[in-house]
């Protein structure tokens, strides 16, 4: 199947008692621009005899890295992501603002991560939950320019980590056994996995 679109990423903070584990106060990350998962992996261990390959054990999940890329990222979204704390009150003349904090008192909690990828096979179009379930975000950089005369989109780049979740499974990445046949369909399945609800929304 050939990835055709990427959309839809959510995240839900991550919450695990033994194996059991459950998701909380999801919400959009934003609009998805594009989405890279690098897995790490142990060389493979083989075992010769009579000169040639006898045994190999297989190459296993160690760690990874997401690299997702969103229109822009939120405060909220930040917020929970990043395990920001809450806004300062500032008052400009007769008008409060609130500033949020990047300070020592930040501390990323693990998350869950979802969105839906789009195929195309053979002219059929398809849609597919795909889930991160544990990973932690690093704290984002920022890139802004001035306005010239045409508009340079600016998007906001994050990178998380990825590891296994604390279920007897010991999962890393899911995806859906057979693709959807809408978008709205896949986004339901992301949802319904980080328990978002509309009162979330």
């Amino acid at each position: 199947m050939v990835t055709t679109g990427f959309s839809k990423p959510y995240v839900a903070k991550y919450n695990a008692t033994g194996q059991t584990v459950t998701y909380s106060g999801g919400i959009s990350l934003g609009r998805g621009v594009s989405l890279s998962l690098e897995v790490e992996t142990p060389n493979d261990n083989n075992f010769y005899a009579d000169n040639e390959l006898a045994e190999s054990e297989s190459t296993n999940f160690t760690s990874g890295t997401a690299n997702i890329t969103v229109d822009g990222l939120e405060n909220a979204a930040a917020t929970l992501i990043l395990g920001l704390g809450s806004p300062q009150p500032l008052q400009v003349d007769d008008t409060p603002v609130q500033m949020q904090g990047y300070g020592k008192s930040m501390e990323a909690p693990y998350v869950g991560y979802g969105c839906v990828r789009r195929t195309q096979m053979q002219g059929k179009v398809q849609y597919w939950p795909y889930i991160l379930p544990k990973v932690k975000f690093s704290i984002p950089g920022d890139e802004i320019e001035t306005s010239e005369d045409q508009i340079n989109w600016q998007t906001q780049e994050l990178s998380a980590a990825v590891q296994r979740d604390d279920t007897a499974a010991a999962n890393w990445k899911l995806i859906s056994k057979e693709g959807m046949a809408t978008e709205a369909e896949a986004e339901a399945a992301v949802k319904a996995f980080l328990n978002i609800t509309e009162e979330d929304e």
